[in-house]
């Protein structure tokens, strides 16, 4: 099962590397939060039949219904989900305004590294190479967004943000994916998300029927794979499943966004820059090698 489950995450990992380039390239006729409420109405929608299709399947094996407690968790789940990914998408959708798609992608890795610093308000212990991880990730981060002239890009600024709301969300979608379905609680999430970015949208933006019809293919890309598939497949990937092993293969996407990135787009790093990811990455990995305690604890749980 394990196995099964990091299979879904590095699938995760690679549908959202790659969505860095849907995600910069779509906002060449759409505003950000025009962007992200359609992706997420396309993702919700797109997972409507798979919930009928499950839920067809479900009863015909258990044949009971899901009780109140876990409806309560589902739509709770749902709901607290939703609000956080259009803060981290919406974040991050803006900062893509400013700075590269591979840069974008490696700032949003560092949630890797909070999601265990963040443990430590949940009562989670945090070793001595997660304080070195940070400082590493620290060092990356200034070669990869502060020029030689200490100046720092507000695009940079705004993906920063946002990979602290997805580390939220990463250990938010731990806490209610083993009590509730999975797939209705992606449906959820990007429903609640795809209506708070039409707020926004209304007051600061302009889109219309050309630039969304010009903007068709990122679009489905970002919606139906980034959002209705690989967001699902994370909180599926992530049941039952330690929140930080998880969050490890998740930071892959970081190295694809930056392949995506040279391949399709023909970005290219820097020398300073390329050594805040190699930085980055180091800590990406140092932040994620248990320790003999944790091993211990992970038989244990076993």
């Amino acid at each position: 099962m394990r196995k099964k489950n990091a299979c879904m995450l590095f699938l995760t990992a690679f549908i959202w590397g790659t969505a860095f380039v849907a995600q910069s390239v779509g906002m060449d006729y759409l505003g950000p939060f025009g962007f992200n409420g359609i992706r997420s109405f396309i993702g919700g929608i797109a997972l409507l039949p798979c919930i009928y299709l499950l839920g067809k399947l479900n009863k015909r094996e258990k044949g009971n219904v899901e009780n109140s407690g876990k409806r309560k968790d589902l739509i709770a789940g749902g709901l607290s989900c939703g609000v956080i990914l259009f803060a981290a998408s919406s974040m991050q959708q803006l900062g893509l305004q400013y700075t590269t798609a591979g840069k974008a992608g490696f700032i949003t890795a560092f949630y890797i590294v909070l999601v265990p610093v963040l443990g430590i308000f949940l009562k989670q212990k945090t070793g001595w190479k997660v304080w070195l991880a940070v400082a590493i990730a620290l060092a990356g981060l200034y070669f990869l967004c502060i020029t030689e002239s200490f100046s720092i890009g507000k695009g940079d600024i705004y993906v920063f943000i946002g990979a602290l709301l997805f580390s939220l969300h990463i250990l938010v979608i731990d806490h209610f994916a083993p009590k509730t379905d999975g797939v209705k609680m992606s449906c959820i999430q990007f429903f609640v998300a795809g209506v708070l970015s039409l707020i926004p949208m209304m007051f600061w933006e302009t889109t219309t029927a050309d630039g969304i019809v010009k903007s068709w293919i990122p679009l489905l890309y970002a919606g139906v794979l980034s959002s209705g598939v690989a967001y699902t497949l994370q909180i599926i990937g992530q049941k039952n499943m330690n929140p930080t092993i998880a969050s490890l293969i998740l930071s892959l996407e970081s190295c694809i966004s930056v392949l995506a990135g040279w391949v399709i787009l023909g970005e290219q790093l820097s020398v300073r820059e390329s050594m805040g990811c190699v930085l980055m990455f180091v800590a990406i990995i140092l932040a994620q090698i248990p320790g003999p305690s944790s091993e211990i604890a992970q038989k244990e749980a076993c």
